[in-house]
């Protein structure tokens, strides 16, 4: 006999769960992951791109970490230049955050692999050619007097690009981080005769970067769906492979239903690991 309280509330089913309450996002999510595991198993057009576009999915993580990696430590030094009291500091560091949190990515990938990369590799060229002319038959000099632009593949191009361009959004989460901290904490430190250097290195920076894990978490996630930029470059990441393969087979459903479903894959797994991160972060605290 169900209680009184299941009949007068249709939202209640046998034990007192609320339907209202149950994750439906996480069960369509499930069911629609379902769904495509039995068609990669079940058609032959479907398993073929699969195995195909999994090669991509390496390329792209391979970009994601390495340029996330570049980000994080050009975020970092940038972000502490400013909140630096040196002027110089402060106004490099923000003229590059700025200048380049105004340009698009894909912008960035494009002049950094075809303007940025040529004009560097002259400088080596010449620095090598200088050092000839004082140091004559240097192995090293020779080899950076002879360096040609195809060293420099499109994929690290793409890593450096990205990174640059993400570094100056980690700047401003280190910068918001670090002014989160009571400037008390900073006195305290100071009284205690550590110098600036130490009173960050000791007390500011281990709060700080503990406060911006998950937004770095969450920028990460970005930086792996912006990895698909990648494919102006010619790079084989994801993208790139799916275009390639849609324009062999013209399955264009299949392809870019598997294609999605990976990129969908990967930042769910990812958005998790980020909400993990926040959730052991409160009960820390």
């Amino acid at each position: 006999m169900e209680s009184s309280s299941s009949l007068s509330n249709p939202s209640l089913i046998p034990g007192g769960w609320k339907i209202s309450k149950w994750p439906w996002w996480i069960i369509v999510l499930a069911l629609i992951g379902l769904a495509f595991v039995y068609l990669i198993l079940a058609s032959a057009d479907y398993h073929s791109s699969f195995l195909y576009l999994i090669q991509g999915v390496y390329t792209t993580l391979r970009i994601t970490i390495f340029s996330y990696l570049i980000a994080t430590i050009i975020g970092l030094m940038a972000g502490l230049a400013r909140v630096s009291k040196n002027v110089i500091l402060f106004n490099i560091a923000t003229l590059y955050v700025e200048v380049i949190r105004g340009i698009p990515l894909v912008v960035l990938l494009l002049y950094v692999a075809f303007a940025l990369f040529p004009v560097f590799v002259d400088l080596v060229k010449a620095f090598g050619g200088w050092g000839l002319g004082v140091i004559p038959g240097s192995g090293i000099f020779l080899s950076l007097s002879t360096f040609s632009i195809r060293a420099v593949s499109m994929e690290g191009r793409a890593i450096i690009a990205l990174g640059f361009g993400y570094g100056a959004y980690e700047a401003e989460v280190f910068r918001a981080g670090i002014q989160s901290i009571g400037k008390g904490q900073t006195e305290a430190a100071r009284s205690l005769g550590m110098t600036y250097m130490q009173s960050m290195r000791f007390i500011i920076l281990p709060q700080a970067i503990r406060r911006v894990l998950p937004p770095l978490g969450n920028d990460f996630i970005a930086c792996l769906k912006d990895s698909s930029l990648a494919t102006v470059l010619a790079v084989d990441e994801l993208t790139q492979m799916g275009r390639m393969l849609r324009a062999a087979n013209f399955r264009v459903l299949e392809v870019f239903n598997i294609m999605a479903f990976l990129y969908l894959s990967m930042t769910l797994l990812l958005s998790g690991a980020v909400h993990w991160l926040e959730r052991k972060m409160k009960i820390e605290e």
